[in-house]
């Protein structure tokens, strides 16, 4: 069934009207008409049967029937990459937010070649993404900050996940370090894993400068990881890093 992402509150016999894009989508791509049904979600309020009440030359007119689904979380993960290429950070987001990232963040280190980022095609993406995937919430993604001020604001209760390329203890070894024991475990309110925060960065094309690198192995919350003997682009090692993460600390053994 067709799920659509909307920002207004849902509740039983509420009046959702969709944005234009969305509702030639519903009518001329999808064909629906009125008294058609499909799924609504936008975050809060878990998913909701809705059907077409009103098919207007201006739009749509969506009516709640009922819950499906009550809200849940995904787990507290952030991803953190360094600004690449257009096509490069478009699939990165994308993948993320299939993988269940709870927020994307943009970062700009010393090596950073990216293109002009364009935030909203990357929401536009996550939208996307989440509205195939069934989660039911869609990642913020924050505007680009140079590393340096990411750092000096960190945190310390949330863990990094630093994937280094030169080297570093194996990804899944530190992860089930970290991981506390199956008999222990104890999800996070909502079902979004463990509940401990955690963020994993990904560095730029040719990789984090000497004192960049430094830094981020100095500090107590940060795990430094190999991700394998191989040079991953920055979209896979991002992909491949949230993979390995929920695989030993995640939701999938939900």
């Amino acid at each position: 069934m067709i799920r659509l992402h909307v920002p207004q509150p849902l509740s039983a016999g509420a009046a959702i009207l969709p944005t234009l894009d969305q509702s030639r989508y519903l009518t001329q791509v999808m064909r629906l008409k009125a008294g058609d049904a499909l799924l609504v979600f936008n975050g809060a309020d878990g998913e909701w049967r809705c059907v077409i009440a009103e098919a207007l030359k201006k739009g749509v007119v969506l009516k709640a029937e009922e819950q499906i689904r009550p809200q849940t979380t995904v787990p507290d993960v952030h991803l953190l990459i360094a600004v690449v290429k257009k096509a490069a950070l478009e699939f990165a987001v994308e993948k993320a937010t299939e993988l269940g990232a709870a927020r994307i963040g943009l970062v700009t280190t010393r090596r950073t070649q990216g293109d002009r980022v364009r935030m909203d095609r990357l929401e536009a993406i996550a939208v996307e993404s989440a509205e195939q995937t069934g989660r039911l919430d869609v990642p913020a993604i924050d505007l680009p900050v140079k590393l340096e001020a990411l750092l000096d604001g960190w945190d310390a209760s949330r863990r990094l996940m630093f994937c280094d390329e030169t080297g570093g203890a194996p990804a899944m070894t530190a992860l089930a370090s970290a991981a506390p024991s199956t008999a222990s475990r104890s999800p996070s309110p909502g079902g979004g894993g463990t509940g401990e925060p955690w963020a994993i960065l990904i560095g730029p094309e040719g990789g984090f400068a000497p004192e960049e690198r430094a830094r981020l192995r100095a500090l107590p919350f940060t795990a430094a990881v190999s991700l394998g003997p191989r040079v991953l682009r920055a979209d896979t090692a991002a992909t491949a890093a949230l993979t390995l993460w929920q695989a030993a600390v995640g939701d999938w053994e939900r």
